[in-house]
């Protein structure tokens, strides 16, 4: 386990052996720190990835502004990388990790788990028989309490669109993949909320973002469509669920409506009210055996096939290109993910709409 600041993993071992090792039976949970002791390196990566062979894999879990620099050392060292969303915060940056991992034959998924929700991918084959792509609308929003985890963060290496937006983005462009690509993104903010007390986040944090963005069909060219992204880290503290989430499709021939935060299982309790919950994600409570059963979640499902990937190229039965034509969350298929989120960061600093286009093989805004 790699981060930046030795001092934390003592604190980081009683977390896995309370929440873990005392709750499930039979569940290794020892590892190698990096960096050791009580000494700070934000380079401490590299340490860790030079002990590893080619064929091993990476999983990065870090702030957005290191997701780079740590990917790119893993895959030119041969290393197979699972990296969390958004993948990269500059399409230039996502278009060498895609390069990077073709030079070096590796595997590199991003961390998309909502591919994996049945309700989902569900969806998106349902999407498939609705015809042209006419409005597509998200919300995503967790509360202000959030603000306090990320305040190291917020507001000056990423922002809350980087960070929840790119969820639905990602899962919109699953569903327009080789239908529809983007063309435009105009984005705008809400603040004062982060700023002010008792969060006293940087001046330049933003409350919540909303990116509006227009589609082009591939197959007709009077066939235009728009969609909204909007995040939020200022909700409400007590609504019943960590994350609001929801998100509308609207075709030529039906519409699509998917409420992620309320799959109709709610738990009320006197001390707590009531709050609904999400199993299908990650099932945390033990199996009869007391054993770890959140097997067929789609929290894990999203790891287990970045690990089968791996594991298949390692044995010579794939090429990691194979799994671009899966629908899987490949780093080449993610790229326009990282165009509009990267566009409507442009967006807001430069307070003009920006333009995403297509020259030769590479996506360029503009």
């Amino acid at each position: 386990m790699v981060g930046t600041n030795g001092s934390k993993f003592p604190a980081i071992r009683k977390h896995l052996q309370e929440n873990i090792a005392n709750v499930y039976k039979d569940m290794d949970i020892s590892f190698d720190a990096y960096p050791q002791g009580d000494s700070i390196n934000p380079e401490a990566y590299k340490e860790a990835i030079d002990k590893l062979s080619p064929g091993d894999a990476v999983i990065i879990f870090t702030p957005d502004s290191t997701h780079y620099p740590i990917a790119l050392y893993a895959i030119e060292h041969g290393l197979h990388v699972l990296v969390t969303k958004p993948a990269v915060q500059l399409l230039h940056h996502h278009v060498e990790l895609i390069e990077a991992a073709k030079k070096h034959n590796v595997v590199c998924f991003v961390e998309h788990h909502k591919r994996f929700d049945p309700v989902y991918s569900d969806a998106k084959a349902r999407a498939a028989t609705l015809g042209e792509f006419n409005f597509f609308s998200a919300w995503m929003s967790q509360p202000k309490s959030q603000l306090e985890t990320f305040r190291a963060w917020a507001g000056k290496d990423s922002d809350i669109s980087y960070y929840l937006s790119s969820h639905h983005i990602d899962i919109h462009c699953w569903i327009m993949q080789d239908k529809a690509v983007p063309t435009r993104v105009m984005a705008s903010a809400a603040t004062g909320i982060a700023t002010s007390e008792p969060y006293n986040c940087v001046p330049q944090t933003e409350d919540t973002i909303t990116l509006l963005v227009d589609w082009q069909s591939l197959s007709s060219s009077k066939h235009k469509g728009t969609a909204v992204y909007t995040a939020s880290w200022t909700a409400p503290l007590k609504s019943g669920v960590h994350t609001n989430q929801h998100w509308y499709y609207m075709a030529e021939k039906g519409e699509i409506n998917v409420d992620q935060a309320h799959r109709g299982y709610d738990v009320v309790h006197d001390d707590t009210g009531k709050a609904w919950y999400n199993p299908f994600y990650m099932k945390y409570s033990p199996s009869e055996s007391g054993h770890f059963d959140g097997q067929r979640a789609y929290g894990y499902v999203s790891i287990e096939k970045f690990v089968d990937a791996a594991r298949s190229v390692n044995a010579g039965l794939t090429q990691p290109g194979d799994y671009d034509k899966h629908n899987l969350p490949t780093i080449a298929n993610t790229v326009l993910t990282t165009a509009i989120l990267h566009a409507g960061r442009i967006s807001l600093d430069e307070k003009r709409p920006v333009s995403i286009k297509r020259e030769g093989n590479r996506w360029v805004l503009e």
